[in-house]
């Protein structure tokens, strides 16, 4: 069975597309900060399909040397990776200026720098290897500035699709390397992390809706998806050229 490394997976977004990924016969290495619920999601998933199987590991992903080593032991443990989904990620932010640069940075480091790191966990095992699949979760909030409590998070998304992008740049010049890199910028999706924001947002859809189309996206090996497609393919075009005004009333 091929086997799928996803960071974050203890919750949200992360372990729905555990759960799913089981179901399309995946073997799992699942990595978060709370390991109760990593548990809890490992028993749930193999009374689900017992014949899948499934490993917990610690994780946080802005200890660099910790994701390198837990990476590598994920390679042993299960003698390969195929696709490492780099998942795990803050949504943390204030107002800039407004003194809460705290939110701002655990927010950055999280999604930046650990991304980084797990980038570079994950291409090690994969040129070794001479194949993988390196899928990176961005947001449609990638595709402009966002204003408010949103300016970090957005920032840090546009900083993991050029990552990505960067990857899968220099993978198209490594013809003996079979490495496919997928950036996915899911739209507005209920999840742990949005739960308590109580005004109403448009287009949002319930969890599960929302990952089948961020794993079929993945399954294909897309070089880069909006989802659900509808709207937000078309809507990120829109948003890509619309003066700023007009960006804010999609927001």
């Amino acid at each position: 069975m091929p086997t799928t490394l996803i960071t974050g997976a203890s919750s949200g977004l992360g372990a729905e597309m555990a759960r799913q990924m089981a179901a399309l016969g995946h073997d799992l290495a699942l990595t978060a900060r709370r390991t109760d619920r990593l548990d809890a999601l490992q028993a749930e998933i193999t009374a689900a399909h017992p014949g899948r199987r499934v490993e917990t590991y610690p994780l946080d992903v802005t200890d660099d040397e910790a994701v390198l080593a837990v990476t590598r032991r994920v390679q042993e443990d299960f003698g390969t990776i195929e696709r490492y989904v780099v998942n795990a990620g803050l949504g943390k932010g204030a107002p800039v200026g407004k003194g809460s640069h705290y939110a701002n940075r655990e927010t950055l480091t999280t999604n930046v720098l650990g991304a980084f790191a797990q980038a570079e966990a994950a291409m090690q095992v994969f040129r070794e290897q001479k194949s993988g699949h390196l899928v990176i979760i961005s947001s449609v909030t990638s595709v402009r500035g966002f204003p408010s409590s949103m300016t970090a998070y957005a920032a840090s998304k546009a900083a993991v699709a050029s990552l990505g992008e960067g990857i899968r740049s220099e993978m198209l010049g490594k013809p003996d390397l079979d490495i496919d890199v997928s950036v996915i910028c899911p739209g507005y999706i209920r999840s742990e992390m949005n739960d308590k924001v109580e005004q109403k947002v448009r287009f949002m859809v319930d969890t599960e809706t929302g990952v089948r189309s961020m794993v079929a996206a993945i399954e294909a090996r897309r070089a880069k998806a909006f989802v659900p497609a509808r709207p937000w393919a078309a809507l990120a075009k829109v948003m890509q050229v619309a003066p700023l005004p007009v960006v804010r009333k999609l927001m």
